[in-house]
């Protein structure tokens, strides 16, 4: 493939991932919105996305086979087309939006955007040739970096559409646009991108790579502790703690995410060294470690009598930016881990893993939270991140020691 070509593909996909990340981020803002003004309570709410996280760890394993098989094309576009489904299934009457409605269609997403999730990122692989890694780097990071500021955009599109029209006709609005996008995929993407020139097997599900299984599990362990303090115990903390009303808390966290996501895009310019070195597996143990400092400092700091709001606000705009950076390099070292051949598997098998801890620190950061508060969930985050540390000190130099 020509560079003209690799770069118009990869103009696709990130565009598809882009559409995607919009409709998905606006979607969760309008579930809580519209189902808050329903009278659900929190944990009503919660529980509606409980599906989501529970198929996305299905997804990532068996979309990654599935990718291998039949091409990331096919699979980024059933994601996109599932998507479309999702959407038009809460174009109800609003009596008809049952809990099982809302939790099966958001099953429906939740395998959509870990399908598109796994392809766009699998085919970076695919369209730029092996030697090219720091090229790749900054591929993927522009690529993670503008999905995860976008999904702010989403939370802020969210809130935007239901004050200005019917949850309806919001969700219906969102399904047109994104069907629009899929059509161009489906005319524009090249096929038997990311096909496997072996058919894997069912039982390759499971990663052989040592590296992959290692870096699999410090991603579960580094999301996971993202998670504990950042879904429940946060939100909860700035409303009830510091009397934070809902717009500013949701503003707050979405201009978070926003950020995140920027410093993501800009991670190779950030860890550019005189030598221009493409990072390794030290390199994600150096910030994993440094992550570990920032949390046991804010967890440490907020312990005291200082001002919470400060302590906290300040506190978390450095997670921040070390977090996008660790997960910066994570997205870089599976896709350069990867084999060539079949690629969707081992990105599968490694998304699998940051399904579960999402879902464990979720799980975690409601029941931490009401047993022991906010401190209590940063500590278990630091303890977490360490691990994640640990784990990331044996991994290899380069992807050619991976096995």
């Amino acid at each position: 493939m020509n560079n003209a070509t690799a770069i118009r593909q990869y103009a696709i996909v990130t565009g598809n991932y882009w559409a995607f990340t919009l409709t998905d981020g606006a979607l969760r803002m309008l579930v809580v919105l519209h189902f808050h003004q329903l009278g659900y309570s929190p944990l009503q709410i919660a529980a509606l996305f409980l599906f989501y996280e529970i198929f996305g760890i299905v997804t990532n394993l068996f979309g990654g086979y599935l990718g291998a098989r039949i091409g990331l094309n096919r699979t980024m576009n059933i994601g996109l087309g599932l998507q479309v489904g999702a959407l038009l299934m809460l174009a109800v009457p609003t009596q008809w939006l049952s809990v099982p409605l809302v939790m099966a269609a958001q099953a429906l997403s939740g395998i959509a955007k870990d399908l598109n999730k796994m392809s766009a990122k699998s085919a970076i692989k695919q369209l730029l040739p092996g030697d090219q890694r720091n090229a790749l780097f900054k591929w993927v990071a522009l690529l993670t970096g503008s999905k995860n500021a976008l999904k702010g955009v989403g939370f802020f599109l969210g809130g935007a559409l239901l004050a200005l029209m019917s949850f309806k006709a919001a969700v219906i609005t969102m399904a047109a646009a994104l069907a629009l996008v899929w059509v161009l995929s489906i005319i524009l993407l090249q096929r038997d991108l990311g096909k496997a020139n072996n058919k894997p097997k069912f039982r390759e599900l499971f990663s052989k790579s040592r590296a992959i299984n290692i870096l699999s599990a410090a991603r579960l362990f580094l999301f996971g502790a993202r998670d504990i303090w950042f879904v429940v115990a946060l939100p909860v903390f700035l409303s009830s703690e510091l009397q934070w009303d809902f717009w500013q808390t949701g503003g707050f966290l979405a201009s978070w995410i926003i950020g995140y996501g920027l410093v993501q895009s800009i991670a190779p310019l950030i860890l550019r060294t005189k030598t221009r070195a493409t990072p390794e597996g030290k390199s994600a143990y150096f910030w994993a470690m440094v992550l570990t400092l920032v949390t046991i400092t804010l967890a440490s700091a907020l312990s005291t009598k200082l001002p919470a709001d400060v302590l906290l606000i300040s506190g978390l705009i450095i997670f921040g930016i070390v977090f996008a950076i660790n997960s910066s390099l994570h997205s870089y070292l599976i896709v350069s881990y990867a084999s060539e051949d079949g690629v969707a598997l081992d990105v599968g098998f490694y998304y699998m893993a940051n399904a579960i801890g999402r879902l464990l620190g979720t799980l975690l950061s409601g029941w931490i939270y009401q047993s022991a508060g906010l401190v209590a969930c940063l500590w278990t985050t630091a303890a977490f991140i360490f691990v994640a540390a640990l784990l990331t000190s044996v991994l290899p130099k380069t992807p050619a020691q991976n096995s």
